[in-house]
This record gives C-alpha cells, sequence and structure tokens, in this order.
C-alpha cells in the first residue's frame, strides 16, 4: 500500500520555508540537464525563486529561528541521557550558519548582479517569453559547449547554498518536533487544537483509496477534511466514512 506525506503550515513562516525547498529542490534536478529545454525550465524556476525571496525577509526569520534553536540544544545539552556527539555537531552547524547570515550578502544579490540573468529575467515573466526572437543572447548560451553551461549553472547554485543549508537545518528542526500517532477521522474529518509552538501539521495517508487530505485553520485550531480526488456523479467530493491515518503536530 502506498502512503504519502502531506505538510500543512499554520504559519506564513513555515510556508514560505516550505516555497523556497521546493523550488530549490526543483533547481537542484534541472541544474543537472543536458538538455536545453530543460535547462530552460531551470531559468523559470531561478526567477520564479527570486521573486519570492525578494519580497520575503528570510534572513530575519531564519536568524531568530536559528537562535531559539540554539537555545534548545544548550537546554538539551544538560540531559544526562543525550547524545552528545550528535548534539554537539546539530549546535556547530546552527552557530555556523547564524555566524554566515549575519556576514553574508543578501538572498539573491549576486543573481540580481549577473549580466546574463539581469539580462534575460524580464523575458520570463511573458508567457513563451523565451524563444529564440525573444532571447537571442539567452539562446547563444544554450548553444554553447555543456561543460560551460553546467560549471556556469553550477556557480548560480552555489550563491545560493546559504539558503539552501539554512532552510533545510530549520525545517529539519520543525518537523523532528512531532512524531506520527495514529488518528482516526470520523466521517472524514478530523478536528485538532495546535499547541502554542506547533507550525507545521504533517498527515501521512494511503493514496491507494482515492482521497487526499485538505487543512482549514490558524495557529490555535486546524480542521482535516478528506476528500475524493475523482467524486462519482451526485458524490459532494467529501469523504463520508472513517480513516485512519497518521498525524504529527510539529
Amino acid at each position: 500500500m502506498g502512503h504519502a506525506v502531506f505538510e500543512f503550515p499554520l504559519k506564513e513562516k513555515v510556508r514560505n520555508y516550505l516555497r523556497v525547498e521546493q523550488l530549490l529542490g526543483q533547481l537542484k534536478i534541472t541544474a543537472k540537464s543536458e538538455h536545453t529545454h530543460l535547462q530552460l525550465v531551470f531559468f523559470e524556476q531561478l526567477f520564479e525563486l527570486l521573486d519570492l525571496i525578494e519580497r520575503l525577509d528570510l534572513r530575519s526569520d531564519l536568524t531568530k529561528d536559528l537562535e531559539a534553536h540554539e537555545k534548545n540544544l544548550v537546554y538539551w545539552s544538560k540531559h544526562p541521557k543525550i547524545d552528545s556527539t550528535a548534539l554537539e555537531q546539530a549546535l556547530k552547524t546552527v552557530l555556523t550558519l547564524k555566524q554566515k547570515l549575519k556576514t553574508d550578502r543578501r538572498f539573491g544579490s549576486a543573481l540580481k548582479e549577473d549580466k546574463l540573468l539581469s539580462a534575460i529575467r524580464q523575458r520570463f515573466a511573458i508567457p513563451g517569453g523565451a524563444c529564440s526572437f525573444d532571447l537571442p543572447n539567452l539562446h547563444f548560451w544554450l548553444q554553447q559547449p555543456l561543460e560551460q553551461r553546467l560549471a556556469e549553472i553550477a556557480q548560480w547554485l552555489e550563491t545560493l547554498a546559504l539558503l539552501d543549508d539554512a532552510i533545510a537545518v530549520s525545517l529539519s528542526f520543525i518537523r523532528e518536533r512531532g512524531q506520527f500517532v495514529n488518528v482516526v477521522a470520523d466521517n472524514g474529518f478530523y478536528q485538532g487544537a495546535a499547541e502554542d509552538k506547533n507550525e507545521l501539521i504533517r498527515v501521512k495517508c494511503s493514496v491507494d483509496e482515492g482521497y487526499y487530505p485538505t487543512l482549514s485553520g490558524n495557529k490555535y485550531r486546524y480542521a482535516l477534511r478528506f476528500m475524493l480526488f475523482s467524486p462519482q456523479e451526485g458524490q459532494s467530493g467529501a469523504v463520508d466514512s472513517s480513516i485512519q491515518f497518521r498525524l504529527a503536530a510539529c
């Protein structure tokens, strides 16, 4: 039986983290492509990420999170049964990232200053705007040796390494806060109360039964409703039977 984890953020900050994480993951895949059409997709995703991070204060949010993680790790270091080696490594990672966030340039600033990227970015906002007659300079670049193109793409990605690491560490700490427990949604519905530190609800359920979860709510209360992916004629779309699933409040 196949299962999948669905993640629902309760705070805007975590919603932004997840969006950045997804775009970075997509970039890493298309960055390895040798096909010119997929390299065009790389640019689309890169500019989408830049649009996102330019309107967010990610540095401030990440710094606050890392400071909180540091305090928690120092507190747990006093516990006699803690794995001191793993804790020291985690603390070292957090301190290194926090220091880099203080001294490094604004996320995406190096990419904004890149001559090729700045010359082609605006056209990518137009549907189908990356044709050769729109961007002959880009299509010239796409005809350069593959090794040269991949090297430049790797350099662009390297400028996002700090963002990637900070997002990964912060989301890792958030996800590790909650352990999955077995839960039943009566008539396809489940309601829960979020604790003070809950920022993310994770739902693990079957993907073989024709339904998927949706969530509504806020940082205080939330409601899960399971919906039919392909409702039959006359059905409302909502599942009306009991569903067993696993839930983690993080």
